[in-house]
């Protein structure tokens, strides 16, 4: 036989339980846009990489800078910058960019910066 005190205790839990969750879930939910945003940021500075790396390659090896830096604007991740510069028979790539926050409760935060730099020896014969 159930005692009416147990009884009550019980529905008093389950009620402290839902309202438990109910203030814990947003939290959770901002918690997990930001690892989200976190992975996107990690995903665009390897594609800032691969661009300057990429933009580096084509330029060593004799393409023309114009054609290279299109091809690092492919690779590279929307709205970043590639830039090439070459001196004592090297290259330099530099890819920048920058990726905005998730909004919400983010929306203070700066939006992240990237930044790659790629350097290759120029071939022989490669103007």
């Amino acid at each position: 036989m159930n005692h009416p005190a147990t009884e009550t205790r019980r529905r008093d839990d389950r009620g402290a339980v839902t309202a438990e969750l109910a203030l814990v879930l947003p939290l959770l939910v901002a918690v997990t846009i930001g690892l989200v945003w976190l992975l996107a940021v990690g995903a665009d500075q390897l594609r800032a990489v691969d661009a300057a790396r990429e933009t580096a390659r084509a330029v060593a090896r004799g393409d023309a800078p114009d054609a290279a830096v299109a091809v690092g604007e492919q690779v590279a991740p929307d709205g970043a910058t590639v830039t090439v510069s070459t001196r004592a028979g090297r290259v330099l790539v530099t890819v920048t960019g920058e990726v905005a926050g998730p909004g919400g409760i983010f929306g203070a935060l700066p939006p992240a910066q990237l930044h790659a730099e790629a350097v290759a020896a120029l071939e022989e014969g490669s103007p």
